[in-house]
């Protein structure tokens, strides 16, 4: 009966401390967001109780819902190009497909090691209307006063961004994928080798199935990563032209710290957060049922 106590104090004072610090950093901000939600604050004085309000006003702004759009691109280009194509370079890498290996899995990685705000810088200088980018078009064009129409339309715009967040983010998916890779025992895939299976059928049906797990992992970095996009966007657009680039998190950055409306901001971040509950959720749901079809 001691030995029990004993082993629950223990657990108790070797949680504690990590509790303590995930109550204090995420759960109480979000509960004073939430309450702040429902409210129009300036930051000074008492907040004055609004109900619903904040809400209804952000679910009618054009700007808002604009950014919700960007937002879900992102996180599209994420699921259907980052992780897919990671995975893709992690698997050639790791089946020595190709030659010179440790250079391409360097050159592949190293934007993640460089600063979002440096990237923003170099790539603005490629894509600005006085970028390389742009020159390269004109000379060909003959033109000097050629812009690149993408950059001023309002469907359109982010398309640089995109490609940015995907040129940049993608080798942290390989990587990932990569070290999960080497745990495979290499006697599986002679096996698959000398029973007469195909590159495709052993990435398929034997590679596929056991990283699920990373997949499923992987898809949460990309949601909650797409979600919280702000610095490079910020640093390369500010949101710009006319808020054609702006996403969610810089859409509750201007609200709370540029036009001073605390509540609404908050109100905006609480959607932030439902947002990415939801759609992890779905993902679970999802998981479930994909290892319960390969495991079965």
């Amino acid at each position: 009966m001691r030995s029990e106590l004993h082993k629950k104090l223990s657990y108790t004072i070797l949680t504690l401390p990590a509790v303590l610090i995930y109550a204090s950093m995420i759960v109480f901000p979000v509960l004073v967001s939430l309450i702040l939600s429902f409210t129009k604050w300036s930051g000074f004085g008492t907040p004055s109780f609004i109900g619903l309000q904040n809400y209804i006003t952000m679910f009618k702004d054009p700007v808002f819902l604009h950014g919700l759009r960007n937002n879900a691109l992102i996180i599209l280009g994420s699921l259907f190009i980052q992780i897919p194509f990671g995975f893709l370079l992690a698997y050639l890498l790791y089946r020595r497909l190709v030659n010179h290996r440790d250079f391409f899995e360097a050159m592949i990685f190293l934007p993640v090691s460089i600063s979002a705000i440096v990237v923003a810088i170099l790539w603005n200088q490629i894509f600005s209307p006085a970028g390389l980018f742009t020159s390269l078009i004109r000379m060909v064009l003959h033109d000097p006063r050629f812009v690149f129409p993408i950059f001023e339309n309002k469907t359109w715009a982010i398309s640089p961004v995109l490609v940015v967040i995907i040129w940049m983010y993608t080798g942290i998916y390989m990587i990932i994928f990569l070290a999960n890779l080497q745990k495979i025992s290499p006697s599986i895939i002679e096996a698959a080798i000398i029973d007469g299976a195909r590159e495709s059928q052993i990435l398929f049906h034997i590679i596929a199935p056991s990283m699920i797990h990373v997949i499923f992992t992987t898809t949460i970095f990309a949601i909650s990563g797409s979600l919280k996009s702000f610095d490079l966007i910020f640093a390369m657009t500010g949101g710009g032209p006319a808020h054609y680039t702006e996403v969610i998190a810089i859409y509750m950055y201007y609200h709370t710290f540029k036009y001073y409306k605390y509540g609404f901001g908050s109100a905006v971040s609480i959607v932030i957060v439902f947002l990415s509950l939801g759609l992890i959720s779905m993902l679970q749901y999802i998981h479930a049922k994909l290892e319960k079809h390969y495991h079965a």
